[in-house]
């Protein structure tokens, strides 16, 4: 049996969260199934790079143009996107997010694209992974789709990598994810100005939609020799960061999961985020909730972490328990049950 995948998105050293996503089902169902034959497919524009990356014994390469493979027995688009299903009836997508759908946090070209791609999708896809039960119920509500076709598969949360040597923790607050209006970047820096002098805030992400607004901002802001945009870091040095902050303001306005809020509770940081969307799913009750539309909660969120250690000490210990709950191990065994049930 062979199992068809989209693995356009797993490239590259500087994967987004889609990518850590694409490279942790694709490796983890070839390594947990080696009874099985995959297809690592590629769209064109990515087709050529793939061959610097190796691939799993059981895994081959496939060009990905306009129609899946015709020799898999089941199709998996890992980012919501199925061009065409002529020759599958079998077909598997994953929604991350919508959005774009959802707020004014795309251009209207982009958002028109998204949008038709994400309703072809939804109606070739015998069964769809979303990824929280958040974004299961903007696929019902935006895409009109039945609950019983849906099935809800939570990320798993990076491998923690240990200092070499001990890292002393600073008076650090650490934002990780891009500078886009989305992020509520704008808000998180006005409330960070009401933090006592000493503290400094770290901005470690690419740059995208409305990211100028935040960069001007910052370079009105009476504390902005206090904050550092670092642009996107690599791996090394995002693990750094982690090790030295001791509050991470995740602040968002919307998001399908919030895969660093994993990552930041692993590696004891204390988190602060959003009262919406998937980020109460992913803490429970690990993290301090704020309403990401107002200055004022954002502000007073941030007080109560830099000025209370007991406070900053409970969510550590039960943001690492609450990390430990999720697993690309588990994460890729649902996934083919996903393929299972929908083969039989």
């Amino acid at each position: 049996m062979k199992i068809a995948l989209d693995a356009t998105y797993s490239l590259g050293p500087n994967l987004s969260g889609i990518g850590v996503y694409s490279r942790e089902i694709l490796y983890g169902l070839a390594r947990t199934h080696a009874d099985a034959g995959f297809l690592f497919c590629y769209r064109p524009h990515r087709f050529l790079r793939s061959f610097a990356s190796r691939i799993p014994a059981n895994a081959s390469r496939r060009l990905l143009w306009k129609e899946p493979p015709a020799s898999a027995a089941l199709f998996h688009g890992l980012n919501q996107r199925i061009d065409s299903a002529r020759h599958h009836q079998r077909i598997v997508s994953t929604f991350h997010d919508l959005f774009v759908m959802s707020g004014e946090y795309s251009t209207p070209e982009f958002r028109e694209r998204f949008t038709a791609q994400a309703r072809t999708a939804a109606e070739r896809s015998g069964l769809i992974i979303a990824v929280s039960h958040f974004t299961a119920q903007q696929i019902e509500q935006y895409l009109h789709v039945e609950p019983s076709r849906i099935r809800v598969i939570h990320h798993g949360v990076r491998p923690v990598v240990e200092p070499k040597t001990n890292v002393a923790k600073e008076q650090l607050i650490l934002f990780v994810g891009a500078i886009q209006r989305r992020k509520n970047v704008v808000r998180l820096v006005r409330a960070f100005e009401h933090t006592d002098p000493g503290w400094k805030l770290v901005l470690a992400g690419s740059y995208g939609f409305g990211s100028l607004e935040a960069l001007a901002r910052i370079e009105t802001s009476a504390r902005k020799d206090d904050i550092q945009v670092l642009g996107y870091v690599t791996d090394p040095v995002l693990e750094n960061l982690y090790w030295r902050a001791s509050v991470f303001a995740f602040p968002s306005l919307d998001e399908g999961f919030g895969m660093p809020l994993l990552d930041a509770m692993a590696r004891g940081v204390p988190v602060l985020t959003s009262n919406v969307s998937a980020m109460p799913e992913v803490v429970g009750d690990a993290a301090l909730l704020v309403d990401p539309s107002d200055d004022a909660s954002i502000a007073e969120g941030l007080r109560r972490l830099t000025t209370d250690p007991a406070l900053r000490e409970d969510l550590i210990l039960k943001g690492m328990a609450r990390s430990r709950q999720f697993t690309w191990e588990n994460a890729v065994q649902q996934t083919w049950d996903a393929y299972q049930e929908l083969l039989s």
